[in-house]
C-alpha cells in the first residue's frame, strides 16, 4: 500500500474539510455557511428534468452502451456553440464527451504523458489536476502566480525542459477566480505551440465570465487543434454535477487516444446526463443567461462587502466564477484557521495551503471562498461572521 501511486497523493480536499465539521453543533440561529466546494446545490430546471424523465421512458438507447466518445448529436451541438463564442471553425470530429471535466483532464494527460514526464501548472492550482498527475506518475512543475493571481508567460519560458509535455491553465480560475485575458492566453498557446507541447485551458466555469466578449482568440488559429486541448464542464452551467457530464476539444488524432482511455475507465459517458446536456444548450439559453445574472450579482455583493473585511485587515486577491479568493490577516496558518473557523464562526472554507507544495508557505495566508451557492443576504451574513473572528493578528 505504502508503494501505491494513491499512497502518493493527499486526501481530497473537499472530503477532508467535511471532518472538520465532526462533533461540531450549529445553532439554528446561526446554521453552517458552507463554501468549502464550488458545485450547484439545487436540482436542474424543471423542463430538463422533464426531458431527462422522458428520455429514461421513452428511449431505450439511453439503458445501454453509447459511442465512447459521446453521442454525435451533442459533440456537433458543442462544436457548433464553440464555434459561436469564440469564433473559428469547430467541427464534431474535434470534440468529446466525457464523464465530468475531471475525467477529460485525466484523458488528456493520459494521452499527453509517460512516466516521468513533466507538466506545468500556475500556483495556486486546482488540486485535483494535481492529484491526477501523482497518481499518474507525472511530475507537476509550479509555476508561480504574481501578485494579480496571472501567471507570467516569461516565468513559463524558463521551466520547460525536454520531459515537459503541457502548460495547464485555468480560467475563470480555481481557486483564485481570476480571468486570464486572451493576450495572456495567447502568449502560453504561442510558446507551447513553438516548444511544441500542448496547451490544455480548462474553462470549467467559462458560463459565468464577466465578459460577454469571447474569452479568448485561440479557436480562431487555422490549427488550433495541435496545440490546444480545450476542456468544459455540463455540470456548473446546468447543475449536473450528478451527472458528471464533461468535454474535451482537441484534434481527431489526439481523441483517437483518448478514446482509449475512456473506453477503458467509464466504456461512455452517462447516456441521461447526455441527453440533458444537449436538450439545455438547444433550449436554456434565456434561462442560462439569468443564472451567470445571479452570480455576476454575487460576485458584485463580495466586492460591496469587501470593505468590512478590509478594515480588519483581509484583502481581495481574486474574484470570479464561483470564487473569492483572500489573504487573512491572522498570525496562524491557513491551514490551522479553517477548522478554527467553522467552530468559531460557522463558516466551511479551504485553505490556500490545499493549492500550493508543501514547501510553498504562500497558502497560509489564504482561503477560497466559493460563493456560488449564496445570495446577496447570505454573502452579507458571511462576510459578517469573518469580520467577527478574535484571533491574534500577525
Amino acid at each position: 500500500m505504502t508503494h501505491s501511486r494513491t499512497a502518493a497523493t493527499f486526501p481530497p480536499p473537499v472530503m477532508e474539510a467535511r471532518r472538520w465539521l465532526d462533533g461540531v453543533t450549529f445553532p439554528a440561529d446561526r446554521p453552517l455557511i458552507n463554501v468549502s466546494q464550488a458545485a450547484p446545490v439545487e436540482a436542474p430546471h424543471p423542463d430538463m428534468r422533464q426531458a431527462m424523465a422522458d428520455a429514461v421512458l421513452n428511449d431505450d438507447d439511453v439503458h445501454l452502451y453509447g459511442p465512447v466518445l459521446g453521442l454525435p448529436a451533442l459533440r456537433d451541438e458543442l462544436a457548433a456553440r464553440t464555434a459561436r463564442i469564440y469564433g473559428g471553425t469547430v467541427s464534431g470530429a474535434q470534440a468529446s464527451i466525457t464523464s465530468g471535466c475531471n475525467q477529460a483532464f485525466a484523458a488528456a494527460i493520459a494521452s499527453l504523458c509517460s512516466e516521468g514526464d513533466e507538466v506545468i501548472i500556475p500556483v495556486p492550482w486546482y488540486f485535483n489536476h494535481k492529484m491526477w498527475l501523482d497518481m499518474s506518475g507525472v511530475k507537476t512543475v509550479p509555476l508561480k502566480c504574481e501578485s494579480d493571481m496571472m501567471p507570467d508567460p516569461w516565468d513559463v519560458t524558463k521551466l520547460i525542459t525536454p520531459r515537459t509535455r503541457a502548460i495547464v491553465l485555468v480560467t475563470p480560475n480555481n481557486p483564485t477566480g481570476v480571468e486570464y485575458p486572451d493576450d495572456l492566453i495567447t502568449a502560453f498557446y504561442d510558446i507551447a505551440k513553438a516548444r511544441g507541447i500542448a496547451l490544455i485551458v480548462d474553462e470549467t466555469y467559462r458560463d459565468f465570465h464577466s465578459s460577454t466578449d469571447a474569452p479568448h482568440s485561440l479557436f480562431k488559429r487555422d490549427d488550433w487543434d495541435d496545440t490546444l486541448i480545450h476542456l468544459y464542464s455540463f455540470s456548473k452551467a446546468y447543475r449536473l454535477t450528478g451527472h458528471r457530464v464533461g468535454a474535451m476539444l482537441a484534434s481527431p488524432a489526439r481523441l483517437a487516444e483518448v478514446e482509449k482511455f475512456l473506453d477503458t475507465v467509464a466504456i461512455c459517458p452517462n447516456q441521461v446526463g447526455q441527453h440533458a446536456a444537449l436538450w439545455g444548450m438547444q433550449n436554456l439559453d434565456q434561462w442560462l443567461a439569468g443564472e451567470r445574472d445571479e452570480i455576476l450579482k454575487r460576485r458584485a455583493a463580495i466586492t460591496d462587502n469587501m470593505p468590512s473585511l478590509k478594515a480588519k485587515g483581509w484583502s481581495l486577491m481574486g474574484l470570479g466564477g464561483y470564487f473569492a479568493y483572500l489573504q487573512h490577516p491572522f498570525a496562524m496558518s491557513s491551514a490551522e484557521l479553517a477548522p478554527v473557523m467553522v467552530r468559531e464562526a460557522g463558516v466551511l472554507c479551504l485553505p490556500g495551503t490545499m493549492f500550493y507544495p508543501e514547501d510553498n508557505s504562500a497558502g497560509a495566508k489564504q482561503l477560497r471562498i466559493a460563493f456560488a451557492n449564496l445570495d446577496v443576504d447570505g454573502i452579507a451574513t458571511l462576510f459578517e461572521r469573518l469580520s467577527t473572528l478574535d484571533l491574534p493578528h500577525r
